[in-house]
């Protein structure tokens, strides 16, 4: 039953004017130097903190929400009113979440998702009680009375857990380099807001430049500099790692796949169980090593699935395969592997640009003589050196299969991923053969799929099988022209 038009909670009107602060806090600061610290001078700073507040205020009276029938409409009303208007239907997930500041006043962020816009959620509710947001969450996650389409789709409302990430296994986030740049990011955030603010702190260009040129005649101190964020990479990048994924929960709710993960700022996501059409599985070099992959789910009409459709951090490889298979569907069959030619691909593409920049710097050295070639020249021999393992690693990697109901595909080595995709999600295939792949043979193969990617390839695959493999899975599709064909 339809409620009259509700407001955000009026807690939020303590929490708008301070997430307002670090933006006013240096004009402020710049007011009173201005103004000698003088009576005039705290009075303007005064009014800028009422004027937050007023503005915090307004902003709060001024926006409504409500349920009415089978649409959710969001309103603002000051100057012009504007009506925002979501069919129940389209909503893909309710994203929930709870920053430091929502969690000590018992309040937490509702975002809705349409997929409709791209990587932005359709609606968010930005300070709500927490039965607030569970009273909606039922509402707007409700289904249609609709039959189970697949097995794994239940149909209790009962909540199920499915795997809760050990906090162990927090140690492997390093490895998948996610937040290995942080200690940059920190240092180059550092710069750019001196440079920024560096006038409302009293440093002008000319103490940049002054303090650039101290940095440049010590060399020796900048080497260190950059030595001390690289040892800082692992710790740092495995801090926020933990900070991210903190008690990571994957668990069933209500038809929906649930997952829950943060340690400051507590994030639950809702993917509905019906609308996923398969999972990716990505693992680098240092994570195949070690045995552990990540997990995302190829969702129908999902915004920002990089984000939102994170179903597990670093976890062990069988456990992965587990949790996907209670949770998506299993698939089982062996991967294909692709032809000789394709190891020859892999092999010219790591090597031969190496060898190219190899032969460039050897005769510049030899015109010239100059030190700097010689080190050019080594450490491109280097790289083509390094250059096989790493092709024939990318060969090892292409595979891909068809178990009757779910095809695979695989390829990568840096960054290897496997896509496992229904069947009933493939909406067309594309051949694609640039003149290269058509002299040796070979052919990128591209399932269409409605969700995710929107497609998923297997690449330099032998024609003949790229055909076979299309018709494999939808063989109602290619049956009469292959007929035709054999005719």
């Amino acid at each position: 039953m339809a409620r009259a038009p509700q407001r955000l909670s009026p807690k939020v009107l303590l929490i708008d004017p301070v997430r307002m602060l670090p933006s006013l806090l240096l004009p402020l600061v710049g007011v009173l130097f201005v103004g000698g610290f003088s009576a005039r001078s705290y009075a303007y700073a005064a009014v800028g903190v009422f004027a937050a507040v007023v503005f915090a205020t307004v902003r709060w009276a001024t926006f409504t929400y409500e349920i009415v029938g089978d649409r959710l409409e969001t309103k603002r009303s000051l100057i012009s009113r504007s009506v925002r208007t979501i069919p129940l239907e389209r909503i893909r997930g309710v994203d929930v979440s709870n920053p430091p500041m929502h969690r000590l006043l018992g309040l937490t962020i509702l975002k809705i998702d349409t997929g409709a816009s791209g990587d932005e959620e359709e609606a968010k509710l930005a300070g709500v009680s927490l039965d607030e947001a569970e009273r909606l969450k039922a509402l707007l996650l409700r289904r249609t009375a609709e039959p189970a389409e697949d097995a794994h789709v239940p149909d209790a409302a009962a909540e199920r857990p499915i795997i809760g990430v050990p906090r162990k296994w927090l140690l492997y986030g390093p490895l998948s380099g996610a937040y290995l740049l942080t200690p940059f990011a920190f240092v180059g955030g550092a710069i750019g807001l001196a440079f920024q603010w560096g006038d409302d702190l009293g440093l002008s260009q000319d103490d940049a430049l002054s303090a650039g040129e101290w940095l440049w005649g010590h060399p020796y101190l900048l080497i260190a500099v950059a030595v001390l964020l690289v040892l800082a990479m692992p710790f740092a990048g495995g801090l926020m790692y933990a900070v991210f994924n903190w008690d990571f929960v994957l668990k069933r709710r209500d038809g929906y796949l649930v997952a829950e993960r943060g340690l400051i700022n507590r994030r639950s996501v809702s993917l509905e169980s019906k609308r996923v059409r398969g999972y990716e599985i990505v693992d680098g070099l240092a994570e195949r090593w070690a045995g552990v992959v990540r997990v995302w789910a190829i969702v129908t009409g999902l915004g920002d699935s990089e984000t939102r459709g994170q179903l597990l951090p670093d976890v062990p490889r069988t456990i992965a395969f587990q949790v996907t298979g209670d949770a998506i569907g299993p698939y089982d069959a062996a991967l294909r592997p692709h032809p000789p030619v394709a190891r020859r691909r892999r092999l010219f593409r790591a090597v031969f640009p190496w060898l190219v920049l190899a032969a460039a710097s050897a005769a510049v050295l030899w015109a010239t003589g100059g030190a700097l070639w010689w080190v050019l020249l080594v450490l491109a021999l280097l790289l083509a050196g390094g250059g096989v393992p790493l092709g024939l690693d990318r060969y090892a990697s292409l595979g891909h299969g068809y178990d009757g109901g779910r095809l695979a595909v695989r390829s990568g080595s840096l960054r290897r991923a496997q896509a496992v995709v229904e069947r009933r999600a493939v909406v067309g295939w594309r051949l694609r053969q640039t003149w290269f792949q058509r002299q040796a043979g070979v052919l990128t193969l591209i399932a269409g799929v409605g969700a995710g990617k929107g497609g998923y390839a297997a690449i330099d695959v032998a024609e003949a099988q790229g055909v076979e493999f299309a018709a494999e899975v939808t063989p109602e599709w290619l049956a009469p022209f292959l007929e035709r064909r054999e005719s």
